[in-house]
């Protein structure tokens, strides 16, 4: 079999070219390449240990009162019985997240930009920002009902009180520590403000804005379940109510674990997005 071979001259030497072998382009490599066995098996080696605990403290060692925290067999026949009720109410919370999270996250980052332009509007906003984040959320609640009525509008207002502040602080954070070097880089090309913003300060900040968003999802489903409390919607935290009044502590619990579920994937997904709209990011950083 014949191996191609591509010639070259060797600069300095007077002697016939030199034979280099050809080297084939390396494909590109697909994101999904690099999932490896690891990240998902360790996930799930975490959720085994995780439900052993919980059984050896509610059946193995009987250290918590079943009506407190029922095994997690309980949990899982509960779950299976009102799948019927559940399923429907997860959707209805999710949506709900979803929505809030992306008000936030559009409405975070101007806000942020805002401030990150201006050092007057941040020196004005800056501590209102930092007070209505520090009023307890739960507290609202009833007030939102007066406010803004029953339906979907307190459970947005509520996930948009929860989400916004975290995403706008990683805003102004990442466009107000743009590298030195990339700065004087965009001034040695005579750049305006737009084009700097755009190409360089903007792509500069978005690991840090993911940082935001990445910290408000979380948020944005315990905003959605609080402002389920006080709302006729039929969500996973209408129901868990609704269970726990009944004294049905198990189902409680199952539609619990439904909102723990849902917020792994939808930071599952997020983290993702983040992967492919920002390959740069790890092959420029030293990664774990």
């Amino acid at each position: 079999m014949t191996e191609s071979i591509r010639t070259r001259p060797v600069p300095g030497s007077a002697g016939p070219p030199s034979a280099v072998p050809a080297v084939p382009p390396t494909p590109g490599r697909s994101p999904w390449s690099r999932i490896r066995p690891a990240t998902v098996g360790l996930p799930l080696l975490g959720l085994v240990i995780t439900v052993a605990v919980w059984w050896a403290v509610t059946s193995g060692l009987h250290l918590v009162h079943p009506a407190s925290l029922p095994p997690p067999q309980a949990v899982g026949t509960s779950l299976t019985a009102s799948a019927d009720v559940l399923l429907p109410a997860l959707g209805t919370t999710t949506l709900m997240t979803v929505l809030g999270f992306l008000l936030s996250a559009v409405t975070g980052v101007l806000i942020g930009m805002a401030l990150a332009a201006s050092r007057r509007a941040e020196r004005m906003f800056a501590p209102l920002l930092v007070a209505v984040n520090a009023v307890p959320k739960i507290a609202l609640g009833p007030l939102l009902v007066v406010s803004v009525g029953w339906g979907t509008k307190p459970i947005l207002t509520m996930v948009f009180l929860l989400c916004f502040f975290p995403i706008v602080l990683s805003t102004a954070t990442g466009l107000t520590t743009t590298p030195a070097d990339l700065a004087e880089l965009a001034r040695s090309l005579n750049a305006s403000w737009w084009q700097s913003f755009r190409k360089v300060r903007f792509p500069a900040a978005l690991p840090q804005i993911f940082v935001g968003l990445k910290v408000a999802m979380p948020l944005a489903a315990i905003g959605a379940v609080i402002g389920e409390f006080y709302s006729d919607k039929p969500g996973l935290g209408y129901q868990i109510l609704q269970y726990n009044g009944v004294g049905d502590t198990a189902t409680a619990w199952a539609a619990i674990v439904l909102i723990a579920a849902m917020s792994i994937l939808l930071y599952s997904a997020l983290s993702l997005v983040e992967r492919l709209a920002l390959p740069w990011v790890r092959a420029t950083t030293s990664a774990r």
